[in-house]
């Protein structure tokens, strides 16, 4: 970012910020509730885009790219939001598997329909994140701890280069709040992903 601004509803949210992000760095944005951080992590993916200055992820400006290629960039740029985005009424392993999505050309129904390759992966991730055993358990049913983790493996199933987490540990109680951090450190630094993580 280089000189980035935004308001919003004719209020500066965001002044005059410029920041790099290293490949593989973790960093942590922190601050209270209204300070801006939700409003930068959307900027990075091109969600808002910015009133004045630069902002360059993965070599791309998303100001800059057509529908086409905003797309193709945020396949890149997985994003772990703060109510975790799963769909309740489907098992752990169907969401982690949504994380593919953006690979695959026709719409899914059910765990049966994704190659048998994604589905392995989606395993994999979910032995990652520790919750295997709970595959085939409704998201609705978990914890919200666990709930998070499916979250983390649905993005490591995308194959993101960049991890934007927005306030990941808000809904959490301190214990869960330390696995999750622990967890995406640990991820960033196995796999040299940059994570950008509000809190």
């Amino acid at each position: 970012m280089q000189g980035v601004s935004k308001a919003s509803q004719g209020r500066p949210v965001l002044t005059d910020v410029g920041y790099d992000a290293a490949p593989g760095q973790f960093l942590a944005l922190v601050g209270p509730f209204g300070a801006g951080k939700s409003t930068l992590l959307r900027l990075i993916n091109g969600i808002h885009l910015p009133d004045a200055g630069t902002v360059t992820t993965l070599g791309s400006s998303p100001a800059g790219c057509s529908r086409g290629q905003l797309r193709d960039l945020r396949r890149r740029v997985g994003f772990v939001f703060q109510h975790f985005g799963l769909v309740g009424r489907h098992t752990a392993m169907e969401n982690v598997l949504m994380g593919s999505l953006g690979q695959l050309r026709l719409p899914r129904y059910g765990i049966g329909s994704y190659p048998a390759e994604l589905r392995r992966r989606a395993a994999e991730n979910l032995e990652r994140v520790g919750l295997i055993d709970l595959r085939f358990h409704r998201c609705d049913t978990l914890s919200g701890g666990q709930q998070q983790r499916v979250a983390i493996a649905r993005t490591l199933m995308q194959q993101a280069e960049v991890v934007l987490a927005d306030v990941p540990v808000a809904s959490l109680d301190p214990a869960a709040s330390l696995s999750v951090l622990s967890l995406l450190k640990s991820i960033s630094a196995e796999d040299g992903l940059t994570v950008i993580c509000s809190l």
